[in-house]
């Protein structure tokens, strides 16, 4: 039998390899957000896009780097591309460039670029804008709007007036508002029952979204581009969280499938939280990164002031890798633990 000789290299793999495989694991979930949402979102990723490539060949030309290299990786389109994602489908057209800016510039190119990011770029994007304009981005239009492309990229680009059908909101924020309201008298099963807005399990339209980033999140972790560690201990503590207040009072707090299915969960656990470079790289590391990300947005998303709390659960979980890396970092090979 004939062996090859060494380096024993499995593939080749290249950051653009990856990040054109991660732009594919997205197209399930936006092919769905684009059928069941509407197809602005595909104008908004458009506009994202042309964004951050303008913004990345701006820094890259003032810090004298090689343009074609670092916009042919990828890594600005991701961004761009879960920023569009996380964005409403019909906010303004300067409010996407402002923030997707802010993030090329400001949380990625100030640290030293690619790799050198302690905080995940499309999540201090939407920090940005919710915390600077909670108005625009709490609208949100209602699934099976009945407008043409025509018209939603005329509400994108200021040229249509926003109407009322517009400013809607997502299942988890209306949830929050109508028990705070009072106006489920018995409880969240009553108000669950009003399929025009929660669907059938997590709202209607965005639980198909979900299951979109689910299948594109699995296949990422079938081409090994991600391990399981984040995405399960993100999903495991969630529903462990929310499935137990559920228990203890169903009157008050959701099941476990709406919160895992309704706002950005599935997709803060498989293309977010996984981001190598502002989370942790030990396998324990993972674990914990995970579940501190999946209990701080259920608790930002029942408890605090902001519908979903994905973003600033990243980003918090972002500013302790750090120390979680140095606590979990495995044995040397050859060395005895100590523990």
């Amino acid at each position: 039998m004939m062996f090859a000789p060494a380096p024993f290299l499995l593939k080749d793999t290249s950051v653009s390899r990856v990040m054109t495989q991660v732009c594919l694991a997205l197209v399930p979930g936006i092919a769905a957000y684009a059928w069941l949402v509407g197809p602005a979102i595909l104008v908004q990723i458009v506009i994202a896009t042309l964004t951050a490539l303008f913004a990345e060949a701006l820094v890259l030309k003032l810090r004298d780097k090689p343009l074609a290299m670092f916009l042919g990786d990828g890594s600005a389109i991701v961004t761009a591309w879960l920023i569009a994602l996380t964005f409403p489908p019909l906010a303004p057209w300067w409010l996407v460039v402002t923030a997707t800016a802010f993030a090329i510039i400001f949380a990625k190119h100030i640290y030293g670029g690619l790799g050198q990011n302690p905080f995940n770029p499309a999540m201090v994007a939407f920090a940005v804008g919710i915390v600077s304009f909670p108005a625009l981005m709490s609208q949100w239009p209602q699934v099976g709007l009945q407008m043409p492309l025509s018209e939603q990229i005329g509400v994108i680009f200021g040229l249509v007036p926003r109407v009322d059908a517009l400013s809607g909101a997502t299942p988890l924020d209306a949830l929050k508002t109508a028990l705070k309201l009072g106006e489920g008298s018995f409880g969240v099963a009553q108000l669950l029952a009003n399929q025009d807005i929660y669907g059938n399990f997590a709202g209607r339209g965005w639980e198909w979204v979900s299951v979109g980033y689910l299948l594109g999140g699995l296949w990422m972790w079938q081409r090994k581009l991600i391990t399981w560690h984040v995405p399960a201990a993100f999903v495991g503590a969630m529903t462990v969280l929310a499935g137990s207040l559920w228990l203890y009072d169903p009157a008050q707090f959701a099941s476990p499938l709406f919160h895992i299915f309704s706002g950005g969960s599935l997709l803060g656990a498989f293309f977010i939280a996984t981001d190598p470079v502002s989370g942790c790289t030990t396998p324990r590391g993972k674990l914990i990164f995970g579940a501190g990300a999946g209990l701080l947005a259920y608790i930002i998303r029942v408890f605090g002031g902001y519908p979903d709390g994905i973003a600033f659960a990243v980003l918090l979980m972002n500013l302790s890798a750090p120390v979680i890396d140095l606590l979990t970092q495995p044995a040397i090979f050859g060395m005895k633990d100590k523990s």
